[in-house]
């Protein structure tokens, strides 16, 4: 079947890429606002770009009235945020935490989690996250009715007890976003496939 875009509606076509483009990481996005009130809200419009500087993406769509969710609104007045990764213990919380909160109540303490102090940033990590990411905004770019937003890393938080020698991780099981409406994945199985060079490769099918 062959599926053009321009030929269907804003929602099917939103229910064909999400479906399509998985399993999403998922960036639970802590900003605070001119009154200090933090905001939390997940998003799977997000990924890593770029290791030299550090720069992570994070695609933040509109309200149904069409204004600027509160999370865009924060970043774009203070240049902060942080991503905190979500494991499955905290899905009900990261749940609860998507729902359309007034900008004066922060979902962080309606979720009963709690704030530790960032680092390098004013804006807090979520306490309960085993990972999260100080980001600086560098810029962002308007894309229809969502706004791009490219974070540069500026220090890592993650669980002592994910580290190990030459600051492998191993043991963390983030969650992913799949399709619509509601489906989401466990990371918690692996395979390797070690990658092999042209030159390895070449050798293999010589006979």
């Amino acid at each position: 079947m062959h599926i053009d875009p321009q030929l269907t509606s804003h929602q099917d076509n939103y229910k064909l890429l999400t479906n399509i483009v998985v399993p999403r990481p998922i960036a639970w996005v802590t900003s605070q606002n001119s009154e200090g009130i933090v905001n939390l809200a997940p998003f799977s419009f997000f990924n890593a770009i770029g290791s030299d500087p550090l720069y992570i993406i994070i695609s933040i769509g509109r309200k149904d009235n069409g204004s600027m969710k509160d999370t865009a609104t924060n970043i774009i007045e203070n240049g902060e945020f942080a991503v905190n990764l979500v494991t499955e213990d905290l899905i009900n919380a990261m749940n609860i935490s998507a729902a359309n909160f007034p900008s004066g109540e922060s979902e962080l303490t309606a979720v009963g989690l709690h704030a530790t102090e960032s680092k390098r940033i004013k804006v807090p990590i979520v306490t309960e996250s085993q990972a999260s990411l100080e980001c600086i905004l560098h810029s962002q770019q308007p894309l229809g009715t969502y706004t791009l937003f490219i974070g540069q890393v500026v220090m890592f938080h993650v669980d002592d007890n994910l580290l190990s020698d030459r600051l492998h991780i191993s043991g963390f099981a983030p969650i992913g976003r799949m399709g619509s409406p509601a489906y989401y994945c466990r990371t918690s199985e692996r395979f390797e496939a070690p990658r092999i060079s042209y030159e390895s490769w070449q050798s293999e099918h010589a006979n």
